[in-house]
């Protein structure tokens, strides 16, 4: 430390409880005039340990007094960001902005280090004391737009110290000395280490800065964070994972330590990633109109339409955050979402799953931290805890979607490998081997080299090193496993052992005659019912002698007036049978003839007779109008040519005016189109036959 804190904790901390006392003004107004506290605020900032810093834990009296130390580093940051501590001692919110910026109070490096150190626990107050900075002097704003440049240096610098190609690389000239650059597998394991605890900070910090100030994503996405951000996770992340398996067996103590680091920085770019969509895109569509959120949309589709290539990053983001999840949000804000592109975005999300397990990959997704409920004194604890904290943690947390080693190995390459450990090792139980096996991705090597060591993982060394491998159970039988519309009915053989065979019918079933159709009477006694209710069926109601007197007035009587029944003397019945023959001969019932071929041409023709015989004109009419019959029998002509399919040309206009009048318009053009036409008609022979004419001497030449 520099400054002040030479003289020591306990002397620090009576000289601020001394200002607490005495001070009259605002906490920044003294900070101005003191510039002791300012390099110990300074020094603190820089040197105090993080949370995912390894360090050796110190004694129980440092922690505490470094428990109290934190806490009042804590406070004196959150007084001076406070412009009005009482109603008397005040600073106007400009003048305290000036007071800010000008004496470099606070600028950007301070304030990411503030979240990163206080943002666990503290966050409603950190965010109050953030926005109220941001808010009393928006300059800082243009600080932080001048920072991005630096913040995006790191990305490169981590890429070109791992040997990879950044963006611009190749149009730059190559230094002789970065011709032999070692890539993560070939350097040193310490400077491994460095670019792993380098990448660590900085994505930490990034993330608390975000998280608790999400305003700055705008300046962010300025300089196209978002997919800078992905292009680094592609390349970087997977060459450093890759590094660390193949170094698995140079010091596993401190690359498990290395690994459960990188996959805390993978989590927290994935988590940056997701607060910069979330705060860009998703958050304003929320809280716009309907007409205001086609910007908000076309930038979430732009965002994740750059990426499309990033197939490792977008995998990973979706294992976390689900890209469907958004979009979907999107189709329920938005009526006019671009269907094919959002299609073609959760299409190639899809693609990027190709040949990776997603249950698994699912399955291992970093638990969330647990909160502290000890706020601000439990930061101050060696937050980032030892290397052994780490190694303590639930191993789980450091599988990525693409740390699994591929599909499980089983069958008889398992009982291989597992062979392979009890050829050296015999005393070990088949079960004990499996789980060791599935712990160090069926490694027997490891396996071996580890057990040897004594430095197997926690959750194996508790397990009983005789345990026999347990004999997983046959998959279910396909038929005990069917499943369809017929599966236990009264006729499914396969779940019931006795089935109804009268209610089983062999070959065609025997349809009912004509008769026994016509004797079953079950519908008229159905509709009797229904017809009684209406009062039109009555049933005949038997009468005792005597009961129908009163109503002997509407019995028949045979009196009445007969005059007119003489007409219909002699009826038929009194006549034979040939008179009655003769008077309507005996025909067969059409539905019962048999049809005769060409029957029904001539019944066509008749009918035509009749109409014809219906037109003719009655004999005892007068002579009617010789322009009604023209008319008539045109129209019977014009019908029968319409049957046939002749169109004629009705057009009247070729004959034209007498000669010397003058040939009208539609003449000329209704002899142009005869001319043209012509051929469409017979006799086609017309100039032989005008030239024979003419050689004959009809024709004046």
């Amino acid at each position: 430390h520099t400054g002040s804190c030479h003289r020591g904790p306990r002397q620090w901390r009576r000289r601020r409880r001394r200002r607490r006392r005495h001070s009259a003004g605002s906490g920044a107004a003294e900070v101005i005039f003191d510039e002791t506290l300012q390099k110990c605020l300074d020094s603190y900032l820089r040197h105090v340990p993080r949370k995912f810093d390894e360090w050796v834990a110190p004694a129980p009296e440092v922690v505490d007094m470094q428990k109290r130390l934190h806490r009042s580093v804590f406070l004196t940051f959150l007084r001076m960001s406070t412009h009005k501590e009482s109603k008397d001692h005040f600073i106007s919110p400009s003048a305290f902005g000036e007071i800010l910026y000008n004496n470099f109070l606070f600028d950007i490096p301070k304030i990411l280090d503030l979240c990163v150190l206080f943002g666990k626990g503290n966050s409603p107050l950190l965010q109050k004391m953030i926005g109220n900075i941001f808010t009393q002097q928006p300059s800082y704003y243009n600080d932080l737009d001048e920072t991005m440049p630096t913040i995006l240096q790191v990305f490169s610098n981590i890429l070109q110290h791992c040997g990879l190609q950044g963006d611009g690389a190749s149009t730059t000239p190559q230094k002789l000395e970065e011709r032999g650059r070692l890539t993560p597998s070939d350097m040193p394991l310490l400077e491994l280490k460095d670019i792993v605890l380098y990448l660590c900070d900085t994505c930490t910090t990034l993330w608390a800065f975000l998280d608790i100030f999400p305003l700055a994503c705008q300046t962010f996405q300025k300089h196209d964070f978002c997919y800078r951000l992905a292009s680094f996770y592609e390349i970087a992340i997977p060459e450093l994972e890759s590094a660390m398996k193949k170094r698995r067996l140079e010091d596993s103590k401190l690359l498990g330590d290395l690994w459960q680091r990188l996959s805390h920085s993978r989590k927290k770019l994935l988590e940056i990633f997701h607060i910069l969509v979330n705060q860009i895109c998703l958050l304003p569509v929320l809280e716009s109109s309907c007409d205001n959120i086609q910007g908000f949309i076309e930038e979430f589709l732009q965002i994740f339409s750059s990426l499309l290539q990033e197939k490792r990053f977008l995998r990973d983001y979706d294992a976390l955050f689900p890209v469907a999840d958004d979009v979907s949000l999107l189709q329920q804000a938005s009526a006019v979402l671009d269907e094919t592109r959002t299609a073609y975005i959760l299409q190639a999300v899809e693609g990027a799953w190709e040949g990776v397990d997603r249950r698994k990959a699912t399955d291992a997704k970093d638990p969330p931290a647990a909160e502290d409920p000890n706020g601000v004194i439990a930061l101050a604890e060696p937050v980032g805890g030892p290397s052994s904290r780490l190694e303590n943690s639930e191993e789980d947390e450091c599988m990525g979607a693409a740390a699994a080693l591929g599909p499980p190995v089983g069958g008889v390459e398992l009982d291989s490998l597992i062979s392979q450990v009890k050829d050296l090792l015999p005393d070990l139980g088949e079960g004990f081997i499996l789980a060791c096996l599935e712990h160090y991705s069926y490694d027997p090597e490891q396996v071996i080299n580890n057990f040897l060591e004594e430095r197997l993982a926690p959750s194996l060394s508790q397990l009983d090193r005789s345990l026999d491998r347990q004999v997983k159970p046959d998959p279910t039988p396909l038929l005990t496993s069917r499943h369809n519309v017929f599966q236990n009915d009264e006729f499914d053989v396969f779940s019931r052992d006795s089935v109804d065979l009268s209610r089983v019918h062999k070959g065609r079933r025997k349809e009912e005659n004509t008769r026994s159709l016509l004797n079953d009477k079950r519908e008229v006694v159905a509709q009797r019912q229904r017809y009684e209710q209406y009062s039109v069926v009555v049933e005949e109601v038997p009468l005792q002698p005597g009961e129908g007197l009163p109503y002997r007035g509407d019995d028949y009587e045979d009196e009445y007036d007969d005059t007119y029944d003489g007409n219909q003397v002699g009826a038929n019945d009194a006549d034979s049978d040939d008179e009655l023959i003769s008077r309507r001969p005996f025909t067969i019932p059409q539905v019962l003839r048999t049809k005769v071929p060409g029957e029904g041409q001539e019944e066509d023709e008749e009918e035509e007779e009749e109409e014809a015989e219906d037109e003719a004109p009655k004999p005892d009419h007068f002579v009617q109008d010789p322009a009604v019959l023209r008319e008539k029998a045109e129209a019977r002509r014009m019908a029968f040519l319409a049957r046939k399919g002749y169109r004629h040309d009705s057009s009247t206009a070729v004959a034209g005016s007498p000669r010397g009048h003058g040939q009208t318009r539609e003449t000329t053009q209704e002899r142009r189109k005869k001319e043209a036409n012509k051929a469409t008609r017979a006799n086609h022979n017309r100039r032989t036959m005008a030239d024979r004419k003419r050689s004959k001497g009809m024709i004046p030449s």
